[in-house]
């Protein structure tokens, strides 16, 4: 594979209405930095509620004509934007790596994810379908059908900016709503180069729309009579926020929040694979996923078994930056996360947590001013812990004792998160309880990262998730359209007289 390039753009980066990139005059602004330089590469325009409303009212304008689209021609503009995704996608993952840090590898899987919602949106004509029932009652049928909501929108984060969006927009677009993407300000140009490509599948102009900005935009969505629901992506206080406001304005809300996930590691686990696992799953990304591993709970003795290769390996850990192939981990994504990162490391020390591997001094030789971290590693970490109650973000895995499988099983379900969890094991009765008994909504069994596949939908419990739909899969298609019944008889089939009672099945 050749060496891919740095996204170069210097331009700064507007909002796309109605086709159009637009950056108003007097725009607030905020600068855009590449992680593995820590220089400023190009700005973002922040939008206010006026650049909010103008991209509410051409999704407004575009739905009835899109909604009443057959649904196999909304399909047909997802299997153009598919074919365009898949052209295109080093260049989508050279994009994220520039402003986002993480290695090319992983954003081009990260890509991948995300086409694989769209190859799921593709099959929208059959998602659709509903049911019939013939004679329900004398010479009455009854079915049921699906139908699109108006005016979506999607609040995204900064770590997977191109796959947390395909979570929503495509199955929004594709069950035949109109949709207004606030993508994170912090790597934002992947959502324009997103909306370039609907473009030239033919997606007709309004139907996507994309406002960059902050908690102004956020909050002039949520207020927006027009916007039918919400769906975001980040942390816990902030999807409880929108949660709480949208309900407030009478929207349909789907607010996934943070994660603080575990890994059980039994006596009987193969120890090379579980280093693996634990190693790519805790530092990947510099830790900055939602279904990264911080907690490694070690039962019984393979605690004593275990730290000396987690140690080796995390001193092994190749960072540097993101488009270099051989990289392992990139930087952080801002100096303000690094600082945060860096603070919760500090108050592990303090509190008494063994520390087995600092990445506090870790510095690129070639490029001294990003936002560099190296992987850290805490050994006998309790649960009183401000390390292990707070999600941390970041490349920092803590490593918790515990005698047996029932301990690491309550010490799971007494985490007020939910998010993700996984257990190594060759034991299968083990596995076959942990998954019906733990108290989190993604399990992995000998999988480190249970992220579902695109048919299956994404979500948590407790305080990972606002709502009552998950992402993506069915449980998408559920949260962008509304259900209708239908009852329907015919002048032949009525009896003469006054009808003072319901139908039923006689």
């Amino acid at each position: 594979m050749s060496q891919p390039q740095f996204y170069t753009d210097r331009q700064d980066i507007g909002h796309h209405i109605n086709g159009e990139v637009v950056t108003p005059a007097g725009s607030r602004f905020s600068e855009v930095f590449n992680p593995a330089t820590g220089a400023a590469a190009r700005r973002v325009a922040l939008a206010e509620s006026a650049e909010v409303n103008a991209a509410v009212a051409a999704a407004q304008a575009a739905f009835p004509a899109w909604a009443d689209a057959p649904p196999l021609r909304r399909a047909r503009v997802m299997f153009n934007f598919l074919a365009l995704l898949n052209q295109h996608k080093d260049e989508l993952a050279a994009i994220i790596t520039s402003e986002h840090g993480k290695v090319f590898t992983d954003a081009q899987g990260e890509v991948a994810r995300g086409i694989d919602i769209v190859e799921f949106a593709c099959g929208i004509p059959q998602l659709l379908k509903g049911d019939y029932t013939e004679q329900v009652s004398t010479g009455i049928d009854n079915w049921t059908l699906r139908q699109p909501l108006g005016v979506v929108a999607g609040v995204t984060p900064f770590n997977f900016p191109v796959m947390v969006p395909c979570w929503m927009f495509p199955v929004a677009i594709a069950a035949g709503n109109t949709f207004v993407l606030k993508p994170s300000p912090t790597d934002p140009s992947a959502s324009l180069f997103m909306a370039k490509l609907l473009e030239l599948a033919g997606l007709p102009k309004g139907v996507f729309n994309v406002v960059q900005g902050d908690k102004v935009a956020v909050d002039a969505l949520l207020e927006h009579p027009d916007v039918k629901a919400v769906s975001f992506v980040g942390s816990t206080p902030i999807a409880n926020y929108i949660y709480e406001r949208g309900a407030h304005f009478g929207k349909r809300v789907q607010a996934l929040g943070g994660a603080k996930n575990h890994m059980v590691v039994m006596p009987d686990a193969d120890l090379e694979k579980t280093v693996d696992a634990l190693i790519g799953a805790a530092y990947g990304s510099a830790g900055e996923r939602c279904m990264a591993i911080s907690v490694a709970v070690l039962v019984g003795d393979v605690a004593d078994k275990i730290i000396p290769l987690l140690v080796e390996r995390s001193k092994q850990l190749k960072v540097t930056t993101g488009l270099d192939l051989n990289a392992e981990m990139g930087p952080i994504v801002t100096r303000a996360a690094q600082e945060r990162i860096t603070g919760y490391i500090d108050a592990g020390v303090a509190e008494g947590a063994k520390l087995l591997h600092d990445g506090r001094g870790f510095k690129s030789a070639e490029h001294p001013e990003g936002f560099w971290l190296g992987g850290t590693l805490f050994d006998h970490v309790t649960p009183e812990m401000k390390i292990y109650k707070e999600e941390i973000f970041g490349p920092v895995l803590s490593c918790v004792r515990v005698a047996d499988f029932g301990q690491a099983l309550q010490l799971i379900n007494d985490h007020e998160f939910g998010n993700g969890v996984s257990l190594f094991t060759r034991d299968g009765n083990i596995a076959r309880e942990f998954g019906r008994r733990v108290q989190v909504g993604m399990v992995g069994i000998n999988v480190p990262i249970p992220v579902p596949m695109a048919w299956h939908g994404f979500g948590g419990w407790k305080k990972s998730l606002f709502g009552d739909m998950h992402a993506y899969g069915e449980e998408g298609v559920r949260f962008y359209t509304k259900q209708k019944s239908i009852m329907q008889r015919w002048p032949e089939s009525i009896s003469k007289g006054n009808e003072f009672v319901m139908p039923t099945a006689k």
